[in-house]
């Protein structure tokens, strides 16, 4: 990439202002350079447009970028606070592979014992997926669904070569759909696990930036 991992930037984005508040005031760790926590907005426009213009900035060439926040699982079993490392993410308008996958699971796995880490492909939608739509969703292969990961990093890669990689928390489920975000137990232990994740990206900064031999 051309960069070196103690100067490399890192984008970090999230849609809702919980989710950027979970980020922001959660444990901390120790970045490999400088480290932006960007609120996009909902839905892919919102993502697609924030991103865009954040890494049009040339300060910010090359930046690794990570896509969080909440999600829907669709598999039968998942739980509020079950974390999803996506291997890759799709839309309509195209698939992004995701790096680092392993080296997240596996420090997301030593950061929150007894979280369950779920692995698969992440898919995009313009609308919260609710019911039945699940289903269909989850016959494509999909894990999980959001609205803003897909476009956040089809917006990242086409700005320029680098590391991408999308890490969500569930916050419904097939059988523990939320009506809003924050009001069951669901949610603050969505909002709890979200907290505590950034030492994990930092460690995948690092290490996806290691020069390759």
């Amino acid at each position: 990439m051309g960069a070196q991992p103690d100067s490399a930037p890192l984008l970090i984005a999230c849609a809702l202002g919980i989710e950027q508040i979970a980020l922001r005031t959660g444990d901390r760790g120790r970045a490999g350079g400088p480290v932006t926590v960007l609120r996009t907005g909902m839905g892919p426009r919102a993502a697609e447009r924030s991103v865009g213009r954040v890494l049009a900035d040339p300060a910010r060439a090359g930046a690794a970028v990570i896509a969080t926040g909440f999600c829907a699982g669709l598999a039968p079993g998942m739980h509020p606070g079950d974390l999803v490392v996506a291997e890759e993410t799709r839309d309509p308008r195209g698939t992004v592979t995701c790096h680092g996958t392993q080296t997240l699971v596996k420090e997301l796995t030593r950061a929150l014992p007894g979280r369950t880490v779920h692995t698969g492909p992440l898919t995009g939608s313009d609308h919260v997926v609710r019911g039945p739509e699940r289903s269909e969703l989850r016959a494509t292969g999909a894990v999980a669904v959001d609205m803003e990961s897909a476009a956040t990093l089809l917006s990242a890669v086409r700005a320029g070569e680098r590391p991408v990689a999308a890490v969500r928390v569930v916050v419904d489920a097939p059988e523990h759909e939320l009506v809003r975000i924050g009001t069951v137990r669901g949610g603050i232990s969505a909002f709890r696990v979200l907290r505590s994740v950034m030492p994990t990206f930092f460690e995948w900064h690092r290490n996806v930036l290691l020069p390759r031999r």
